[in-house]
């Protein structure tokens, strides 16, 4: 490298869905420091600072260096990627594709997760020394969702469609008789829950992309219930659909959680339909649902009785919310959603409220543009906390144990952008301070407080479910 310039070498074949192929290399210079910037600031909260999604990727557009700079240059907006045209210029759409291609050249994801840091030692935050238990570092794919059964055993979703049982003796099975999901840009099997009387019913729930049956080319965020027996779900009912299908396949939200009453909250995002979805009523995109343990809809619902609304919403006007966690003290249900860049939130939910999205945002559109002036107006809710710049948001949750002493009723966030976990500290409902916890583990995907008093967090490159030991 001189004065912050690379010369690198890149393949031409156009071949799709394969590894990267390197044929007929030609040379090229290129600003790698600009290239590094612009990816970190553009590209690193969907693909991974380290560049994981790239790395043994399936190539549906092509891998050609033209190729993977058209999608860059005009996107694709229906599977979530937003066109860079008008925020980068033709040298700098060139430069980032070739810093892309030139830095997988070779890697595996055997490779990438080599390079994870050593956390096997005493970790030392700013009020507590602990280590941490990895249980298993096998599950495939993308894990998505955690949650321990009253055994003490996990159930956790993995986005292309399997559920697994894991124990802590590393013993892992794979749960049959799960519903067909779309497993296809942002969506797939999701967020897995269990029911408050699951001793009883044995009944299990997940969210998922399910396709519509009339044109398999949409699909919608939906919930089924099942029983769960042994290594089978049986009974599989979808309990709950998030009209209309779409055929995007981004912002799902799809997180669940039960409330102290057992009424089920559903996270929807707005499938990428910022201005048409979320400020209305008569649809359910950009909103949380509140039903009954088998999907109907209670009466006290805020928009019951409205015939120009969905019964089933609770709040509305929200962009991609993949966090939902109930207050320890409080029982107040709260949401956490990915903003575009910046923007990111955490809402405290109550009944008919509006959250704004896409009216006020603190965000910008990913290409650097704005679509909103405003950050508040009358009618629509302030967030208790918002993050500028981005760090992807996804799982969150209360610390609500007696193990991890300050730490406990704070508020901690899965980040995907950043590969930590976040810790809010929290004041009863005011944010009082900050820690990034766990720098580089991998993407986050969600942080659970577990039935037996412990934390646990699963984690993306190599599938990870961790368990948080504090020091004695």
């Amino acid at each position: 490298m001189l004065l912050g310039f690379l010369y690198i070498m890149v393949g031409c074949n156009d071949q799709a869905d394969s590894p990267l192929p390197v044929e007929n290399p030609t040379s090229e210079i290129i600003d790698v420091e600009q290239a590094i910037l612009n990816y970190r600031n553009h590209c690193g909260g969907c693909h991974g600072q380290n560049l994981e999604s790239f790395v043994e990727r399936q190539w549906i557009y092509g891998s050609s260096q033209e190729s993977v700079l058209n999608s860059i240059k005009v996107g694709y907006e229906e599977n979530g990627m937003p066109a860079y045209e008008a925020t980068f210029s033709e040298e700098e759409l060139r430069d980032l594709t070739n810093y892309i291609l030139s830095e997988i050249q070779g890697k595996t994801k055997e490779m990438l997760e080599a390079e994870n840091p050593d956390l096997s030692g005493l970790i030392k935050s700013n009020d507590l020394a602990f280590r941490l238990e990895t249980i298993t570092e096998e599950i495939p794919g993308v894990p998505w969702g955690i949650e321990q059964l009253p055994n003490g055993r996990f159930l956790v979703t993995e986005r292309g469609g399997k559920l697994f049982l894991i124990g802590d003796d590393e013993d892992m099975v794979e749960i049959t008789g799960v519903p067909d999901v779309v497993s296809k840009g942002q969506g797939g099997l999701l967020d897995v829950i269990i029911h408050p009387d699951f001793e009883n019913n044995s009944f299990v729930y997940l969210s998922y992309a399910s396709i519509n049956p009339g044109n398999p080319s949409e699909q919608s965020t939906a919930v089924a219930r099942a029983r769960l027996s042994g290594d089978r779900l049986e009974q599989v009912e979808e309990i709950f659909t998030a009209l209309p299908y779409l055929s995007t396949t981004r912002h799902y939200g799809s997180r669940l959680v039960f409330d102290r009453e057992g009424y089920l909250y559903v996270s929807v995002g707005d499938r990428g339909r910022r201005d048409e979805y979320p400020q209305t009523l008569d649809n359910f995109l950009g909103k949380v649902h509140r039903i009954l343990d088998d999907g109907q809809i209670p009466q006290d619902n805020p928009f019951y009785n409205s015939q120009e609304a969905i019964g089933s919403i609770y709040g509305y006007g929200m962009r991609n919310p993949q966090g939902l966690t109930i207050h320890p003290v409080t029982g107040v249900i709260w949401e956490g959603e990915h903003g575009p860049r910046g923007g990111d939130e955490v809402n405290m939910l109550a009944a008919g409220n509006n959250y704004g999205w896409p009216v006020i945002s603190y965000g910008i559109n990913y290409d650097g543009s704005t679509f909103t002036d405003l950050t508040e107006k009358e009618g629509m809710e302030q967030p208790i906390h918002y993050w500028t710049p981005s760090i992807a948001p996804c799982g969150m949750t209360f610390l609500s144990g007696d193990f991890y002493g300050n730490w406990k009723n704070d508020l901690f966030v899965s980040s995907l952008k950043f590969e930590y976990l976040h810790r809010l500290k929290m004041d009863g409902n005011v944010v009082t301070g900050h820690e990034e916890l766990l720098k580089d583990i991998g993407r986050v995907r969600d942080v659970h407080m577990g039935r037996d008093g412990y934390m646990y967090i699963v984690a993306e490159s190599p599938g990870r479910l961790i368990r948080l030991i504090p020091e004695q």
